[in-house]
């Protein structure tokens, strides 16, 4: 592993470099996918509240197979669910590019695992986190989960810099703009084959010890695991008044900007979201994990509370930035923190019950978000997305600052 260094922790196996693969390839799709729904759903005749109302069903749905698949990994194995994951990946594309009924685009967008946040909120995500942790020794899992989520937020940023190209494109190909918005989805499935792929080449080495999981997930760990949950979900509901999808579109409604522009903000913004990360190890190493997810994202909040103040595009889309280069830094702490202080066989389930309640919590905010949207174009579901996120900040340094992980 030595010419990996200088990006991996020296201890990483060659089915961490699969699952960097395979999160960079899911980054990718969902960076731009989340920047074209709003557009798409709009150019297809919905409103902001039918907007809201199936970005709602999406994080519904993702919460309600995330629990089910992080409880049950350790009977059905990692490798299979990630495998039936991108399956029903691919089918969730072909469901958005070919279905304009509202009522059933609610159905495939409940089932399916579009996920309209920068962030993973998907099934994918507490088995990919779990395999991840055997890929590395414990004190490489922050450096390890900072690369993971780097190549996350890289490729979404990609994405969303990607999500304007068909339109661009539109005029001279003779396309609607909703007929060139829907091959954003298409490629979305093509996505899913290769990640799939990559899941295929995956060892049995990322089952980790099923046997002992089977015993009786979270009999060691449930008092702190459902601690934290209560508090990730604050921060979730927070976050759920503006998922990337959300955040699009107030900026279409705002400022009138157009999906290429939209599409350099989130690229921008993602870049900075995705470098910050490589400084939550060191800064985690140095204060410790809460410390880090505490003092890196109160100034984010404040940030976007502010955001939603700004007249014009240009002081809004400033402050957005400034957001997007601290908030991130709590996002690798948080999940290599959950990972140490449980036992490894308790992990998945560990993953899967903290990640649920943020899903789910997740996914009730876009409902008022949008109709906020529908009334007014200031900045409301900003206000309340930072109020949310500051008082998640204070709670988890009272109630955990005093609870180190092992290795602190």
């Amino acid at each position: 592993m030595a010419s990996q260094s200088k990006w991996l922790p020296s201890s990483a196996s060659a089915d961490g470099l699969r699952l960097l693969t395979s999160r960079g390839l899911r980054g990718f799709a969902d960076g731009a996918v989340s920047v074209l729904l709003p557009s798409y759903l709009t150019a297809i005749g919905f409103g902001s509240a039918q907007i809201g109302a199936i970005v709602f069903s999406t994080l519904l749905g993702s919460a309600a197979l995330t629990l089910w698949v992080g409880l049950l990994s350790h009977r059905l194995g990692r490798r299979h669910v990630l495998l039936a994951s991108a399956a029903l990946m691919f089918l969730t594309g072909l469901g958005f590019a070919l279905v304009t009924s509202f009522w059933l685009l609610l159905v495939v967008a409940f089932v399916g695992t579009l996920n309209p946040s920068v962030g993973d909120v998907s099934l994918f995500l507490p088995i990919e986190q779990s395999s991840l942790a055997e890929s590395v020794v414990r004190s490489d899992l922050t450096s390890m989960f900072a690369v993971y989520n780097v190549a996350g937020a890289f490729a979404g940023a990609l994405g969303a810099l990607a999500s304007g190209l068909p339109v661009a494109a539109a005029p001279s190909l003779g396309w609607t703009s909703a007929g060139a918005q829907r091959t954003g989805f298409f490629v979305y499935s093509a996505i899913a084959i290769v990640a799939g792929v990559v899941y295929w080449r995956l060892s049995p080495a990322v089952e980790g010890d099923n046997e002992a999981a089977k015993a009786a997930p979270l009999a060691k760990s449930r008092r702190v695991v459902i601690q934290l949950s209560a508090l990730f979900s604050i921060d979730a509901f927070g976050g759920g008044f503006v998922v990337q999808s959300l955040l699009a579109l107030w900026l279409f409604r705002r400022f009138n900007m157009s999906v290429a522009t939209a599409g350099t903000f989130f690229f921008v913004a993602g870049l900075l979201g995705s470098l910050s990360q490589f400084v939550s190890a060191r800064l985690a190493a140095r204060f410790g994990r809460i410390n880090t997810m505490v003092f890196t994202h109160l100034p984010a909040s404040l940030f976007l509370i502010l955001a939603a103040m700004m007249p014009n595009a240009k002081l809004a889309i400033a402050f957005l930035l400034l957001r997007s280069a601290v908030s991130s830094m709590d996002v690798p702490a948080r999940q290599s923190y959950v990972m140490t202080v449980v036992p490894p066989e308790e992990r998945a389930a560990a993953a899967s019950v903290t990640n649920v309640p943020r899903s789910l919590a997740s996914a009730f905010a876009p409902l008022p978000s949008g109709l906020m949207l529908e009334y007014s174009t200031f900045g409301w579901p900003l206000v309340c997305c930072g109020a949310l996120k500051a008082l998640y900040d204070i709670l988890l340094l009272i109630q955990f600052r005093a609870h180190r992980a092992p290795d602190e």
